[in-house]
């Protein structure tokens, strides 16, 4: 059996967690999330934990089986506390900001950036230069977050462009005057 797979899921107080067949339902203050579980896996809430099982042996339901479990323990911490990723804008006169439902990105392009907000996401920017993206879905979250990074990657010459937050970026050396004297 797997050993992430048969781990209990801990229901904290005020997350409401429903089974109806194959689908989990969480529920919480920071929001409801839905999944449907595919395969031979079947989830049950037994004494304030939810537990994942498995019907057979076989090797995709063995992969299946710690797959859920990790994606069920995400909804539940999701709709709990809530996920976020911060990201940095490094560069001179790089830019963001938020303007309506958009994040508005001002990168070294002739033209400003401008990329929707997902419902559900809660997009904020402190500073002029980092955006946080927050949210009970921890793959959305994760997901918008590389949208915006991928707008501009940091470039490995001077380290501009979009990071994550901690993010550290090898800096190569340039070119430089190899020949010797004249």
């Amino acid at each position: 059996m797997s050993r992430v797979g048969k781990a209990p899921i801990a229901i904290p107080s005020g997350v409401d967690v429903s089974v109806d067949g194959k689908t989990v339902r969480v529920k919480g203050p920071k929001g409801e999330l839905t999944r449907k579980l595919t395969g031979s896996i079947s989830a049950a809430v037994e004494d304030g934990h939810l537990k994942i099982g498995r019907g057979d042996d076989e090797q995709q339901s063995r992969a299946l089986h710690g797959l859920y479990r990790a994606l069920c323990q995400g909804m539940v911490e999701g709709v709990e506390k809530g996920f976020s990723k911060t990201l940095d804008v490094v560069g001179v006169s790089y830019q963001a900001a938020i303007e309506g439902n958009k994040v508005r990105l001002q990168v070294g392009f002739s033209h400003p950036v401008l990329l929707e907000i997902p419902k559900g996401l809660s997009v904020e920017c402190p500073s002029p230069t980092r955006v946080v993206v927050s949210g009970c879905d921890k793959q959305q979250v994760g997901e918008f977050a590389a949208r915006v990074r991928r707008v501009r990657p940091p470039e490995p010459y001077k380290g501009k462009g979009v990071r994550y937050f901690g993010e550290q970026v090898v800096q190569k050396a340039g070119k430089s005057f190899v020949g010797g004297e004249k």
